[in-house]
């Protein structure tokens, strides 16, 4: 089977409009830049995007947000997007807002085919408004669903043509357990190499996961906050 592909044009060349896609990353730190800027230039629309944040106004997540084309956002953290805010208290934009704890076990466990997992995160908050609550030894647990993404769409350090990935640092984040869920996984690496050179005890992610990847281009890693020690 052949995995590789050109580039993130030709990657996400078949995702349509409607589809559910999972988008890995933490903040800016691991994000498929390259896919997502493939993405807004194919204008695809009415998306459910699944990620841990939604990118900052003119980055990431929100670039597909300025150009209206997510009709649905399950996130756990939401704050430095001005322009998501505007589309939620608009009425334009559907949120699902999860605990982070609960959006990463929910990722896990699409991946290992478990079809809900029992947590006590968000039991008498609104967030367990028309959940099942199940009591365990006395405590209570809220039922949560795992996903059914189209797509999962991510960002590595390095990749072999087989699809065997490695995430550097902090960018190992929500990328290798969206990896493993989606239907069909897209992987874009900085470094791409020739199977057989990646040490096997350092694959974070095996290319059984993995049915498309490329060589990205041009990433601009950005900070989110830069925090700076006083002089």
């Amino acid at each position: 089977m052949n995995k590789l592909y050109k580039n993130a044009d030709d990657a996400v060349k078949d995702i349509q409009d409607g589809q559910i896609l999972m988008l890995g990353g933490f903040g800016l730190c691991g994000i498929p830049e390259n896919c997502i800027t493939a993405l807004v230039k194919k204008a695809v629309k009415n998306l459910t995007c699944i990620s841990n944040n939604a990118g900052v106004d003119d980055f990431g997540i929100g670039l597909m947000l300025q150009q209206k084309q997510v009709k649905k956002m399950i996130a756990s953290y939401v704050g430095e997007n001005a322009e998501f805010e505007r589309q939620l208290l608009s009425g334009e934009l559907e949120v699902e807002l999860i605990p982070q704890g609960t959006l990463a076990t929910r990722c896990m466990a699409t991946g290992y085919g478990m079809p809900a997992i029992f947590t006590p995160a968000g039991v008498g908050t609104e967030v367990a408004v028309g959940k099942e609550v199940r009591n365990f030894n006395g405590k209570d647990y809220l039922m949560e669903y795992a996903f059914d993404a189209d797509y999962a769409i991510v960002k590595a350090w390095k990749g072999d043509k087989q699809g065997n990935l490695i995430y550097k640092d902090t960018a190992r984040n929500f990328n290798p357990l969206m990896a493993m869920a989606g239907k069909i996984t897209i992987a874009e690496v900085e470094e791409l190499v020739e199977d057989g050179e990646l040490d096997p005890n350092f694959i974070h992610t095996p290319g059984v996961y993995v049915h498309r990847i490329f060589k990205g281009e041009n990433y601009e890693k950005r900070i989110e906050q830069k925090t700076i020690r006083k002089s």
